[in-house]
């Protein structure tokens, strides 16, 4: 068999063990939207942010959509890496390319799903972006993009922990991190500190970026500056993933 129809293989795999087990499909998919409701319902009218609050939170809460789903990879890579299973695929002459690249994969695709799901629930609650049809492209790309680098980062970390349970930790940070950007809030609204912070971490400019984009607006800079880290985001991951897996297989 071939890398393609390995990683096939691999990728129904993948999405069979995610759709019978309702814990990750419950934090990739449903987790974003009830993020959703409760900042637009119980928390939207403290924010002042200069539109209605579900056109300046949504693009953050699509970043969030793909950090939510990120434990579950961590856990199902490092699963596979302690309990022998990557041993039986070496055996079977199964592509190395295929096992990493199909949990990659399967979250790519999770992720869309989540996104559209919550962007048809933010339509249902008043979005309105200003986009084009080649600002929704844009969009798309961003967000495929993101969880490409994402979940690359994320399989080094599963493949990086001890066990399943440090690896489901070890991916916190990241969901942890747009809370600490420009998602919710304004970056210009926080205090000394955490405004430097939110101004200069990975995830605002990618964040900024699919605000311009959906309100029609994009800014170059800010483009230039998300594909930058999502490039070298993705290139760290993968590589370090790639010396981890020898290492450890």
């Amino acid at each position: 068999m071939s890398v393609k129809s390995h990683s096939l293989v691999m990728l129904r795999r993948n999405v069979t063990h995610l759709t019978r087990n309702p814990t990750s499909v419950f934090n990739a998919i449903l987790m974003p939207i009830i993020i959703m409701l409760m900042f637009v319902y119980m928390f939207g009218d403290a924010f002042d942010v200069g539109v209605d609050y579900i056109d300046y939170a949504t693009p953050g809460l699509i970043l969030l959509a793909v950090c939510y789903g990120l434990g579950g990879i961590a856990t199902a890579v490092n699963s596979d890496m302690t309990k022998g299973i990557i041993n039986r695929f070496k055996v079977m002459h199964v592509s190395r390319a295929a096992i990493l690249g199909g949990h990659v994969i399967a979250a790519v695709l999770t992720n869309l799903i989540a996104i559209a799901a919550l962007v048809g629930v933010a339509f249902l609650l008043g979005f309105d972006p200003a986009a084009s049809l080649l600002d929704w492209f844009g969009v798309a790309g961003m967000v495929v993009l993101l969880g490409f680098a994402a979940s690359w980062f994320t399989v080094a970390l599963g493949l990086a922990a001890k066990s399943p349970e440090t690896a489901g930790l070890a991916a916190v940070p990241l969901v942890m991190l747009p809370f600490f950007s420009s998602a919710i809030v304004p970056a210009e609204k926080m205090g000394p500190g955490l405004r430097q912070f939110a101004e200069y971490q990975p995830f605002t400019p990618i964040i900024e970026t699919i605000r311009g984009l959906l309100n029609g607006a994009p800014d170059t800079g800010d483009a230039v500056i998300a594909v930058a880290w999502c490039v070298g985001i993705a290139l760290v991951g993968f590589l370090w993933a790639r010396f981890t897996f020898t290492r450890r297989a």
